[in-house]
């Protein structure tokens, strides 16, 4: 399946236009761009589980919308909305398919850079209890702080986004959630609009005292397709502290992104 997967990112460049792809690529390193963009992020992890026996692919829908509040502020949505299919993650547990909990992030973030080239957001994070299914996810409600900040130097994008969400409705027999959220992202980006890029989105429960740290090592091209704008990326991920439940070792990461730019 990957060398499928690499053959369609090789074929890409056939379909690059002349329009600045290398600017798009790097407002899609920014997660709080003035840019309409809409990834479908496909996730498959595998040694799922105590006895490391299942399988996970999330879909994770994470359509992200600026709007302009006034001369100097935007406001940046970025929802990201899981669909789960998952077999074998304990023994006996089946098969689960259906959609987890949503993350709802509103960063309120100054239309220019700082002196320093720094660009910032901050604002509210939610956990909206959409999952349909015991074993995909909490039922919680939360909310908590969250802010990014990066800077892009030449073809350089680094930067961190963090945010920390604490339950505070929900059934009782869910536990409850308190968690960070931290994602460290360092990207490159040539002028023929490839982007390499390394990135953990990590979590920790502090409840449970337990990491989540999964690595990315991510390549990316932008392109159009008729007149849509779009960028396919791909690359493999390794779990270097994970839960019981959750993935251990290897996995891989594909991402389809639709783009509007104005």
């Amino acid at each position: 399946m990957y060398f499928w997967l690499l053959g369609l990112l090789l074929m890409v460049p056939v379909l690059a236009t002349a329009q600045s792809g290398e600017d798009l690529a790097k407002k899609l390193a920014n997660p709080i761009a003035s840019l309409i963009s809409v990834p479908f992020q496909g996730n498959w992890d595998y040694d799922v589980g105590p006895v490391e026996g299942g399988e996970r692919f999330t879909l994770n829908i994470q359509p992200v919308i600026p709007i302009s509040i006034n001369d100097n502020w935007n406001l940046i949505s970025r929802t990201i909305l899981p669909v789960i299919n998952q077999r074998s993650i304990f023994p006996g547990s089946g098969t689960q398919t259906g959609l987890g909990a949503t993350t709802q992030s509103l960063f309120f973030s100054p239309k220019e850079p700082t002196a320093n080239g720094i660009t910032w957001g901050a604002g509210p994070v939610f956990l909206l209890p959409t999952t349909t299914d015991d074993l995909l996810g909490t039922e919680k409600w939360g909310a908590g702080p969250t802010a990014v900040a990066l800077k892009q130097q030449g073809h350089w994008t680094y930067g961190a986004l963090v945010n920390q969400i604490w339950s505070f409705a929900g059934p009782d027999s869910d536990p409850d959630v308190n968690q960070a959220f931290i994602q460290p992202f360092f990207s490159y980006t040539t002028p023929t609009a490839w982007t390499f890029t390394f990135t953990s989105e990590s979590t920790y429960d502090w409840d449970a005292e337990q990491w989540t740290v999964p690595l990315d090592f991510l390549v990316a091209k932008v392109f159009k397709i008729g007149q849509q704008h779009a960028q396919l990326q791909l690359g493999p991920r390794y779990f270097a502290d994970s839960p019981p439940l959750g993935p251990h070792k290897w996995g891989f990461r594909i991402n389809f992104v639709l783009m509007y730019p104005k």
